[in-house]
């Protein structure tokens, strides 16, 4: 379960040289662990009332997409907020978006990405949660996925090396191309913003990644 109370993200953050590495890690999981707590359900107000006063100062496109986040979550009603979720994500039988990386990578729901997925869960000790009942390849889990492996949360945090493997055998081939069809959907509104994060955000990440020895 994502704890809401706190949910620090890129931009939040001094650039006081003492901190800025383990501000910048502690930046990088808050940002992953937003994008996972607004996809995984329909947000909560008491969801809505956290990223409402989300506040970063700078001008960079991620910062903005976070300050036009707020500025929904403090206008927009949990009630609708809710029928844009099913709109997106569940619809009638399926929503306008299918978020899982199978399906990206293959068209189907439950194929070779999933399993491979479960099989780098199980080396890297991430057990799955026995109440939780979706696969694992939604762009919800492996954003809570990342998240944990850059603070810690299945032990010690990871090794660049290990994240870096993560994001781009599981993330990094198909999340960008999800965020932009999450901006571009016809149901999105409070999700556009959303999507304009996690796309600015995951295109950071592969930059960064890329030189990383």
């Amino acid at each position: 379960m994502i704890a809401s109370d706190s949910i620090p993200t890129v931009g939040s953050f001094s650039d006081d040289a003492e901190h800025i590495k383990s501000a910048g890690e502690t930046a990088r999981a808050g940002t992953y662990r937003l994008l996972a707590l607004l996809l995984g359900n329909a947000p909560s107000a008491e969801v809505l009332n956290v990223v409402s006063k989300l506040s970063p100062p700078g001008d960079t496109t991620i910062e903005g997409s976070i300050r036009k986040l707020a500025m929904l979550a403090d206008s927009v009603t949990p009630a609708a907020i809710e029928r844009e979720y099913h709109n997106l994500f569940v619809g009638l039988g399926e929503g306008e978006l299918i978020p899982y990386g199978s399906y990206y990578l293959s068209g189907f729901l439950h194929e070779k990405p999933l399993a491979r997925l479960r099989a780098d869960l199980r080396e890297l000790g991430v057990e799955r949660d026995d109440q939780f009942k979706e696969p694992e390849d939604g762009i919800a889990s492996l954003c809570e996925t990342m998240s944990g492996l850059i603070a810690g949360d299945f032990g010690t945090p990871a090794k660049l090396s290990v994240q870096k493997d993560f994001f781009t055998r599981h993330l990094g081939s198909w999340g960008t191309q999800f965020f932009t069809d999450l901006q571009c959907a016809e149901s999105a509104n409070f999700y556009r913003p959303v999507g304009e994060l996690g796309a600015t955000f995951l295109q950071v990440e592969t930059e960064a990644f890329s030189i990383e020895s």
